[in-house]
This record gives C-alpha cells, sequence and structure tokens, in this order.
C-alpha cells in the first residue's frame, strides 16, 4: 500500500476524510442551491482538479465553460428557442419557464466532450469516461471545499439553438451542465448499492 499521493502523505486520518468526502456527496438540483458559492480562484483549484482525470492519449477531449450573466441569458434564449424546435405548438408561459431554467444556482459550468480527434487508439467512448472522470473529479474538489453540486441535461443539449449559442464545432457535444452552490436545505443520505451487487472476484 503505497504511505502517499505524490508529496502528500497518506494517513488513516486522510483516508477518513477523504471517504467522508466521497460518501456524503450527492446530487442538489440548480433551483435548491444557493450562496455562498465558489469564487474565481476556488474554481479554478477545481478545474485543476478535473485535469487530474484519466486522458488516453493526452487529447484533453473536454471543455468546460462557465456561464456568466450575459452568457446564462444567451442559454435561455436557446432553451426557448430549443423548446420551440421540438414543439412549435409550445405556449409563451412554457418557453418563458424554458428560459428561466438558465438562471437557477449561483455557478453554473457547461461540459462539452469533444470527440473530433482522429486517433482509433482512444475511441469515442474512452473520450466521454475521460470527461465523466473529469466532472467528478471537480464535483469532488467541490464537495471538500464544502460546496454542493448537481449535474444536469435534458433534451435541449443537442438541439440546434444550444450547439450555435455556445459555437459548438462539429464532433463537439455539449454533454452535461455542472452547477454549484450551498445546498438550501438537507438531503438525506443517498443509498448506495452494496459492492457484491455489482462486482464479481473472478
Amino acid at each position: 500500500m503505497p504511505d502517499s499521493i505524490g508529496d502528500a502523505p497518506l494517513d488513516d486520518d486522510f483516508t477518513g476524510r477523504f471517504d467522508r468526502v466521497l460518501h456524503a456527496r450527492q446530487h442538489v438540483g440548480p433551483k435548491h442551491l444557493g450562496e455562498p458559492a465558489p469564487d474565481e480562484a476556488t474554481l479554478r483549484a477545481l478545474f485543476a482538479a478535473a485535469a487530474a482525470a484519466p486522458d488516453h492519449g493526452r487529447l484533453r477531449p473536454w471543455r468546460f465553460l462557465v456561464l456568466g450573466p450575459a452568457a446564462r441569458e444567451r442559454l435561455g434564449r436557446a432553451f426557448a428557442d430549443a423548446l420551440r424546435e421540438r414543439d412549435p405548438g409550445a405556449t409563451p408561459e412554457q418557453a418563458a419557464e424554458a428560459h428561466d431554467k438558465a438562471f437557477r444556482g449561483p455557478v453554473l459550468i457547461l461540459a462539452i466532450a469533444d470527440l473530433r480527434a482522429d486517433d482509433p487508439d482512444v475511441p469515442p467512448f474512452e473520450r466521454l469516461v475521460s470527461l465523466g472522470a473529469a466532472v467528478q473529479n471537480l464535483m469532488l474538489a467541490a464537495a471538500a471545499r464544502g460546496y454542493a453540486s448537481g449535474l444536469s441535461s435534458g433534451r435541449a443539449m443537442g438541439s440546434h439553438a444550444l450547439r450555435t449559442a455556445f459555437e459548438l464545432a462539429d464532433g463537439e457535444h455539449a454533454i452535461c451542465f455542472i452547477s454549484l452552490g450551498t445546498a438550501l436545505r438537507d438531503k438525506p443520505p443517498r443509498p448506495r448499492p452494496a459492492p457484491d451487487e455489482f462486482v464479481r472476484w473472478i
């Protein structure tokens, strides 16, 4: 068993704290997140954690957009337009509700997968795994600093409206949003499956 990670020594207290953060982290939806939220310096630390994700071929097959007020307004319009794309009969009230979803939660990040690289040794599913690892690293780093997080997606992710709003290139895909902040209400612990439910020793 290693006794350090890089220059950081491992001990029972470190391992216990890590396990508590890992098992306590759970989804908190954006409408249940408020201030305080990570500032820019903290967000940079969270993205540094994301950069530690496994990355076969060093392709960095993902990027993140931190959406400020103007970008959120652009997102709100894209949500409303995406609704009208798939439902031309949507009412103005439904379009307004879709628009307002862009303003939930104090910090909103768009995670984008880049599947453009023509490298047969790193198929698309591996690149998506890398993005998932980067997102998990970011959320665990946020949890270690006392912040709550949640992932959200929906039918607008692949819409022409959203792709145009954020200038996604061919081969790039909007995968999910990451919301960060402080939980506005307590959630009961989420039940987790026991390892024997999904692991076989062979």
